[in-house]
């Protein structure tokens, strides 16, 4: 029963995906603070179902498969909505969508490898980026204001930057501070996992 409430927090972001599109596509002005708000505690079940797996020790198969998939549905339906109401310029969601497909593939190709990419701190302030960035589309009055725009083009950049990052250390076999690449551990009857050389 112990995995239950992390698993519930994922299930619970994919269910807030219908309603998020909703707000965002009915609101009169352009702005929506329903929409926000949902999108905000979606945010939150995300970095709170990772830190209830980890301490309770109760990392599942499905949360290692569900919760990335759930955030994509997330992120990428808010980056949708938002250019169907014209905040947000396509190629900029197109580019965002992109690197997380990308990043996803080279994590399966890694995965059948015998290795798993973690998180990077990169990543990190890539998704802190990401969801302030479409927090302030979705509830500024003004969308082109310039310190949005700053903030859109400063997430668009680290985006890619902490995407190739990724694809640089793994490419190279190598674990550079910015990215942990670290072997699956071995399963009892089965050869150890490869390791990355330094």
């Amino acid at each position: 029963m112990v995995p239950v409430l992390p698993n519930a927090l994922t299930v619970a972001r994919v269910l807030v995906v219908p309603p998020l599109v909703l707000f965002v596509l009915q609101s009169q002005d352009g702005s929506s603070l329903a929409a926000a708000a949902l999108f905000a505690a979606a945010a939150l079940t995300d970095a709170l179902d990772g830190h209830l797996a980890r301490s309770r020790d109760s990392v599942t198969t499905f949360g290692k498969i569900a919760d990335p998939i759930a955030d994509k549905l997330l992120v990428g339906a808010a980056l949708i909505s938002l250019v169907a109401v014209s905040r947000l310029a396509a190629w900029i969601a197109a580019v965002i969508m992109v690197r997380e497909l990308a990043v996803s593939g080279l994590r399966a190709v890694a995965g059948r490898e015998g290795l798993v990419i973690s998180a990077s701190r990169f990543g990190k302030a890539k998704m802190a980026l990401q969801v302030a960035t479409i927090l302030a589309l979705i509830a500024a009055p003004d969308a082109s204001a310039m310190w949005l725009l700053g903030l859109l083009y400063l997430t668009v950049a680290v985006t890619i930057a902490s995407g190739i990052d990724y694809f640089v250390a793994f490419r190279r076999r190598a674990t550079p501070a910015a990215v942990a690449v670290r072997p699956k551990p071995a399963r009892t009857a089965k050869p150890a996992a490869k390791r990355i050389a330094p």
